[in-house]
Protein backbone atom coordinates (compact mmCIF):
# COMPACT_ATOMS: atom_id res chain seq x y z
CA UNK A 1 0.00 0.00 0.00
CA UNK A 2 1.27 3.46 -0.83
CA UNK A 3 2.04 6.11 1.73
CA UNK A 4 -0.63 8.68 2.45
CA UNK A 5 1.25 11.96 2.01
CA UNK A 6 4.26 10.96 -0.06
CA UNK A 7 4.71 9.74 -3.60
CA UNK A 8 6.65 6.68 -2.49
CA UNK A 9 5.63 3.12 -1.91
CA UNK A 10 5.42 1.82 1.61
CA UNK A 11 6.77 -1.39 3.04
CA UNK A 12 5.03 -4.59 2.12
CA UNK A 13 2.22 -5.34 4.50
CA UNK A 14 2.84 -8.00 7.08
CA UNK A 15 0.03 -9.86 8.75
CA UNK A 16 -0.29 -11.14 12.27
CA UNK A 17 0.01 -14.90 12.66
CA UNK A 18 -3.40 -16.49 13.12
CA UNK A 19 -4.02 -18.25 16.43
CA UNK A 20 -7.40 -19.67 17.40
CA UNK A 21 -6.62 -20.21 21.08
CA UNK A 22 -4.23 -18.88 23.68
CA UNK A 23 -0.72 -20.34 23.75
CA UNK A 24 0.05 -23.08 26.26
CA UNK A 25 2.76 -21.02 27.97
CA UNK A 26 0.34 -18.26 29.08
CA UNK A 27 -0.20 -18.77 32.82
CA UNK A 28 -2.89 -16.15 33.44
CA UNK A 29 -6.61 -16.87 33.25
CA UNK A 30 -9.27 -14.67 31.69
CA UNK A 31 -10.52 -13.08 34.92
CA UNK A 32 -6.96 -12.34 36.10
CA UNK A 33 -6.19 -10.51 32.87
CA UNK A 34 -9.41 -8.49 33.08
CA UNK A 35 -8.69 -7.50 36.70
CA UNK A 36 -5.18 -6.41 35.73
CA UNK A 37 -6.51 -4.37 32.79
CA UNK A 38 -9.01 -2.59 35.04
CA UNK A 39 -6.33 -1.93 37.67
CA UNK A 40 -3.94 -0.45 35.10
CA UNK A 41 -6.69 1.63 33.49
CA UNK A 42 -7.53 3.15 36.88
CA UNK A 43 -3.89 4.30 37.04
CA UNK A 44 -4.61 6.47 33.94
CA UNK A 45 -2.74 4.28 31.47
CA UNK A 46 -3.72 4.20 27.82
CA UNK A 47 -4.77 0.98 26.14
CA UNK A 48 -1.44 0.87 24.27
CA UNK A 49 0.50 1.12 27.55
CA UNK A 50 -1.69 -1.58 29.10
CA UNK A 51 -1.05 -3.88 26.14
CA UNK A 52 2.71 -3.36 26.40
CA UNK A 53 2.72 -4.08 30.13
CA UNK A 54 0.67 -7.23 29.61
CA UNK A 55 3.02 -8.39 26.87
CA UNK A 56 6.36 -7.48 28.45
CA UNK A 57 5.79 -8.05 32.17
CA UNK A 58 3.04 -10.68 32.31
CA UNK A 59 3.61 -12.71 29.13
CA UNK A 60 0.18 -12.17 27.57
CA UNK A 61 0.77 -11.91 23.80
CA UNK A 62 -2.83 -11.13 22.86
CA UNK A 63 -5.66 -10.11 25.20
CA UNK A 64 -8.33 -11.35 22.81
CA UNK A 65 -6.90 -14.87 22.75
CA UNK A 66 -6.92 -15.08 26.56
CA UNK A 67 -10.20 -13.32 27.37
CA UNK A 68 -12.22 -13.60 24.18
CA UNK A 69 -12.71 -9.80 24.16
CA UNK A 70 -10.60 -6.94 22.92
CA UNK A 71 -8.88 -4.69 25.43
CA UNK A 72 -11.02 -1.69 24.50
CA UNK A 73 -14.18 -3.78 24.95
CA UNK A 74 -13.07 -4.77 28.45
CA UNK A 75 -12.45 -1.11 29.28
CA UNK A 76 -15.85 -0.13 27.90
CA UNK A 77 -17.62 -2.86 29.88
CA UNK A 78 -16.07 -1.51 33.08
CA UNK A 79 -16.84 2.12 32.25
CA UNK A 80 -13.18 3.07 31.81
CA UNK A 81 -13.12 3.77 28.08
CA UNK A 82 -12.39 7.35 27.03
CA UNK A 83 -14.89 9.46 25.12
CA UNK A 84 -12.42 10.14 22.31
CA UNK A 85 -10.53 7.23 20.69
CA UNK A 86 -6.86 6.99 21.54
CA UNK A 87 -5.48 7.44 18.03
CA UNK A 88 -7.53 10.60 17.52
CA UNK A 89 -6.36 11.98 20.87
CA UNK A 90 -2.71 11.48 19.93
CA UNK A 91 -3.25 13.33 16.65
CA UNK A 92 -5.01 16.18 18.48
CA UNK A 93 -2.05 16.51 20.87
CA UNK A 94 0.34 16.55 17.92
CA UNK A 95 -1.66 19.29 16.19
CA UNK A 96 -1.70 21.41 19.36
CA UNK A 97 2.09 21.09 19.69
CA UNK A 98 2.50 22.11 16.04
CA UNK A 99 0.22 25.13 16.51
CA UNK A 100 2.28 26.24 19.51
CA UNK A 101 5.44 25.82 17.46
CA UNK A 102 3.95 27.86 14.61
CA UNK A 103 3.15 30.73 16.98
CA UNK A 104 6.82 31.02 17.90
CA UNK A 105 8.20 30.15 14.43
CA UNK A 106 5.78 31.52 11.87
CA UNK A 107 8.18 31.07 8.94
CA UNK A 108 8.70 27.36 9.45
CA UNK A 109 7.16 26.19 6.19
CA UNK A 110 7.95 22.51 6.70
CA UNK A 111 6.05 22.49 9.98
CA UNK A 112 3.20 24.42 8.37
CA UNK A 113 2.80 21.73 5.72
CA UNK A 114 3.03 18.97 8.31
CA UNK A 115 0.35 20.74 10.36
CA UNK A 116 -1.96 20.80 7.33
CA UNK A 117 -1.36 17.10 6.72
CA UNK A 118 -1.99 16.25 10.39
CA UNK A 119 -5.21 18.25 10.43
CA UNK A 120 -6.31 16.43 7.28
CA UNK A 121 -5.69 13.11 9.04
CA UNK A 122 -7.72 14.33 12.00
CA UNK A 123 -10.66 15.35 9.82
CA UNK A 124 -10.56 12.04 7.96
CA UNK A 125 -10.46 10.08 11.22
CA UNK A 126 -13.32 12.17 12.66
CA UNK A 127 -15.44 11.36 9.61
CA UNK A 128 -14.79 7.67 10.20
CA UNK A 129 -15.58 7.80 13.93
CA UNK A 130 -18.79 9.75 13.26
CA UNK A 131 -19.78 7.14 10.69
CA UNK A 132 -19.25 4.24 13.13
CA UNK A 133 -20.98 6.17 15.98
CA UNK A 134 -17.94 6.54 18.24
CA UNK A 135 -18.25 10.35 18.08
CA UNK A 136 -21.38 12.52 17.98
CA UNK A 137 -22.62 13.60 14.56
CA UNK A 138 -21.95 17.29 15.24
CA UNK A 139 -18.32 16.77 16.39
CA UNK A 140 -15.95 19.05 14.44
CA UNK A 141 -12.23 19.62 14.76
CA UNK A 142 -11.08 23.07 15.80
CA UNK A 143 -7.79 24.12 17.34
CA UNK A 144 -9.54 25.50 20.43
CA UNK A 145 -11.40 22.22 21.03
CA UNK A 146 -8.22 20.23 20.46
CA UNK A 147 -6.32 22.42 22.92
CA UNK A 148 -8.97 21.84 25.60
CA UNK A 149 -9.08 18.08 25.00
CA UNK A 150 -5.32 17.59 24.79
CA UNK A 151 -4.63 19.08 28.22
Amino acid sequence: MARMHARKRGKSSSTKIFHAQKPDWVDMESDEVEELIVKLAKQNMTSAQIGLILRDQHGVPDVKLVTGKKLTKILADNGLASDIPEDLMFLLRKAVRMHEHMKANNKDLHNKRQLHLTEAKIRRLVRYYVRVNKLPVDWKYTYQKAKLLAE
